[in-house]
């Protein structure tokens, strides 16, 4: 078997995550099978499976382009599939009327590449509009108590009255999370979580990660080709190659291989 390197530079207590107790394997929360999708003549994904259980962290690995992005927008509803079953929180999703698609969506929460922050509106503003759009009933305490509790949530309670130009990357990726967890999703997806940011913040991000599984316990897709995410988060990691998911299991289970295409994932991340 392959033996990867060592890691080096990195804090192991922030990347080594615990596997967390609550994890309910007994019925999936997302359940895929034999799902492809082409566009044109590019097969993008071409049969497969996932199941994602309760309160459970899973990392999609693979390079660009070979689907990632896809398949969450499907789970999501934002794109259809050719063939296969996607089902969500017991839903087909597939079959679901506009009306029934859009209460679905309000407990899968999204959070973007880019962190899809309005850069007219203050941080406040930004976590106020998902609630006040969504739930009218809510009075203004209630949304303010919501709005602050989010953000010290995300540790930046101090930003409320900032504006998205004025907060670095990591804290953009901060508050995008907070907005997208006031709603208080049962499901995250999150698409390449730690791109564009420095290492320690990508360690910070990595640990938020960890800390909302446990305290929301949230069912989690994590988008990534950084191996530092993927093994920080991860409870299981599938890894996507030529449209398939090759190898599923924990860190060490997908990486302990010979297949070349693997081991040159590895290596790439964390010798080059």
């Amino acid at each position: 078997m392959y033996k990867f390197p060592a890691f080096s530079g990195f804090n192991n207590q922030l990347m080594e995550k615990g596997k967390v107790s609550f994890i309910d394997r007994s019925k999936p929360v997302i359940e895929i099978k034999n799902l492809k999708k082409s566009f044109g003549d590019y097969e993008v994904l071409r049969g497969i499976d996932l199941e994602v259980y309760q309160s459970e962290n899973v990392v999609v690995l693979g390079r660009s382009g070979t689907g990632k992005s896809v398949l969450i927008k499907i789970i999501s509803g934002l794109l259809a599939p050719d063939s296969g079953t996607v089902t969500v929180l017991g839903q087909d999703v597939n079959s679901l009327n506009p009306k029934e698609l859009e209460q679905l969506r309000l407990k899968i929460g999204f959070s973007f590449q880019n962190s899809a922050l309005y850069d007219s509106m203050t941080v406040r503003g930004n976590l106020e509009f998902p609630l006040v759009r969504n739930q009218r009933h809510l009075s203004k305490a209630e949304v303010n108590e919501q709005v602050e509790s989010v953000l010290d949530a995300v540790g930046l309670s101090q930003t409320i009255n900032q504006m998205p130009s004025e907060l670095s990357g990591g804290q953009r990726k901060r508050i995008g999370i907070a907005r997208t967890l006031i709603l208080k999703p049962e499901i995250m997806l999150y698409d390449e979580p730690t791109a564009g940011l420095d290492p320690i913040t990508c360690l910070e991000i990595n640990h938020l990660i960890n800390e909302v599984q446990q305290r929301y316990q949230t069912s989690s897709i994590i988008i990534t080709h950084d191996l530092t995410c993927a093994k920080a988060t991860g409870d299981r990691v599938a890894m996507l190659l030529d449209g398939k998911f090759m190898r599923t299991g924990t860190f060490e289970e997908v990486f302990n291989t010979d297949d070349e295409r693997v081991k040159t994932f590895y290596t790439y991340n964390f010798i080059q």
